[in-house]
């Protein structure tokens, strides 16, 4: 896997109401199979930070190094699951879909139906390969998209609010499976999330983004052992010093507790 160099990144976008900054001098080093975590408050560009690491945008200023290698544009190199279900195909199977980048790299059927039903096994689908989207359920459906950003074997797998849409139990499952994929995989994750448990269950760390412009307010590692108990102390700990920098709780001039010791 490969390590994530985003340096000094800003983008500004055009509106009918003039320029609207949406990320200002973000910087961030993202080590190889590193799970990050980005969360902020609704607009503070976290999504467009994703897509500009995604090379779907483009900065205004900075740049993003992938591997050492400058990212100009979208590559094979990045994964990419998006919250909407409708980002698989309704007229291909599971195996289709998962199938589908394999296709697109001229990987021959044989080889990429191996691999499709390898990364179906790996998201627990492998007793339908052969339904279409409509027959699944959402939390099926994000697995199928999970199955299929990780098909082409990317360095990177980039997430944006993926489990958002899914009811409460539906997502638990989904963190947990998420969990396991990562454990395996050892990918390099960058995951937008605005739900502070999932992050603290998911991350090695989470970055807390300013509101307009979008910056960087602070950096929480989580050192907590894996599989991560939601209602053990140490838990609760890490998601009320998230709230606290999200401005909930606490005041915002209160010490807190980042990377083990005390801030100001």
């Amino acid at each position: 896997m490969v390590p994530i160099e985003i340096r000094d990144v800003s983008l500004i976008y055009d509106t009918p109401g003039g320029k609207v900054p949406g990320v200002k001098d973000v910087t961030l080093n993202i080590s190889a199979s590193e799970f990050v975590c980005i969360v902020g408050p609704s607009g503070c560009g976290k999504s467009t930070l994703l897509n500009i690491v995604a090379g779907f945008l483009s900065p205004a200023a900075g740049e993003i190094r992938i591997g050492g290698k400058k990212v100009d544009g979208h590559g094979m190199d990045r994964g990419v699951v998006f919250q909407d279900f409708a980002q698989l195909f309704p007229w291909r199977t599971a195996l289709g879909n998962v199938a589908f980048g394999l296709e697109m790299k001229g990987v021959p059927k044989d080889e990429r139906e191996r691999i499709a039903h390898e990364q179906l096994r790996l998201v627990k689908l492998e007793k339908f390969t052969a339904s279409y989207p409509h027959h699944l359920s959402g939390g099926m459906q994000q697995r199928v998209a999970i199955a299929r950003a990780l098909a082409y074997n990317p360095a990177v797998l980039l997430m944006d609010e993926p489990f958002a849409a899914l009811d409460a139990l539906t997502r638990d499952d989904m963190q947990r499976l998420l969990a396991d994929v990562w454990r395996e995989t050892r990918k390099t994750v960058i995951y937008v999330t605005h739900n502070v448990s999932e992050a603290v269950y998911l991350a090695d760390r989470v970055i807390v983004m300013t509101p307009h412009p979008g910056t960087v307010k602070a950096e929480i590692r989580i050192p907590l052992p894996r599989p991560r108990d939601p209602l053990s102390v140490e838990f609760l700990d890490f998601q009320k010093e998230l709230l606290r920098h999200l401005g909930h709780g606490a005041s915002a001039s209160e010490p807190t507790k980042a990377n083990g010791k005390t801030t100001a």
